[in-house]
C-alpha cells in the first residue's frame, strides 16, 4: 500500500495514558501497512500517532499552523516532513486533500471540526459522482455523535463508519478500495 491515513484526535492527550497508546498503535499499523500519516504536527494524540508511525519506518507529514497556534513550538519530533498552513480551514482542507482515508480518534471541538469536514466531503463528492474519503471513527463519544448527525441532523451514516478500538478502525480502513 502507498496512500495516506489523516489520523485526527486531541492535543492534549498525555503520554501514558490508553488513548495515548491506541493512537501509537493507530500510527504504526498505518504504517506497517505501508501507508503515510498525516496528522496536525503537534502534540497528543497527533504526537502518539506520529511515534507510532516513524517507529514502525513510515513517513510522517504534520500540518501546522504557527501564524494560528502562537504558542506552540513546531512539529513533534517525529514528523518526517511539515507543512504550514495559515488558517485553520486552510490545515483542514490540507489534511484532507492528502488523505486517502481518515480516522478519528478521541478529541473534543478541533476533532469535531476535522471529523464534520470529512464528513461533509464525503457525503458531496459521493452525491455527484466522485470518490469518497473512508472515514472511520472509534469509541463510543463518536458513535453517540455520529447518533445525533444522523438522527438528529440528518446526515448520511453510510459516509462515516463507527468503530469501537483502533484494530477495528485500521482494519476497516485497509479494507477500502481508496486506501491504494
Amino acid at each position: 500500500m502507498t496512500g495516506t491515513v489523516a489520523i485526527f484526535g486531541s492535543s492534549q492527550t498525555i503520554p501514558g495514558s490508553d488513548e495515548w497508546a491506541q493512537a501509537e498503535r493507530a500510527g504504526e499499523r498505518c504504517a506497517q501497512a505501508g501507508l503515510t500519516v498525516v496528522t496536525g504536527g503537534y502534540g497528543g494524540i497527533m504526537e502518539a500517532a506520529s511515534k507510532g508511525a516513524k517507529g514502525a519506518g513510515g513517513e510522517v507529514i504534520g500540518v501546522t499552523a504557527p501564524e494560528l497556534f502562537t504558542g506552540r513550538s513546531g512539529a513533534n519530533p517525529y514528523v518526517t516532513r511539515e507543512l504550514h498552513a495559515r488558517t485553520l480551514p486552510e490545515r483542514i482542507g490540507v489534511l484532507t486533500d492528502l488523505a486517502d482515508g481518515a480516522m478519528v480518534l478521541p478529541g473534543s471541538i478541533g476533532t469535531a471540526a476535522e471529523l464534520v469536514v470529512a464528513w461533509n466531503l464525503n457525503h458531496i463528492t459521493r452525491r455527484n459522482g466522485g470518490g469518497r474519503l473512508p472515514t472511520v471513527t472509534v469509541g463510543a463519544d463518536w458513535r453517540e455523535f455520529w447518533e445525533v448527525m444522523t438522527g438528529r441532523l440528518g446526515a448520511v451514516g453510510d459516509d462515516v463508519h463507527t468503530a469501537d478500538h483502533v484494530d477495528e478502525a485500521v482494519d476497516w480502513l485497509l479494507a477500502q478500495p481508496e486506501i491504494r
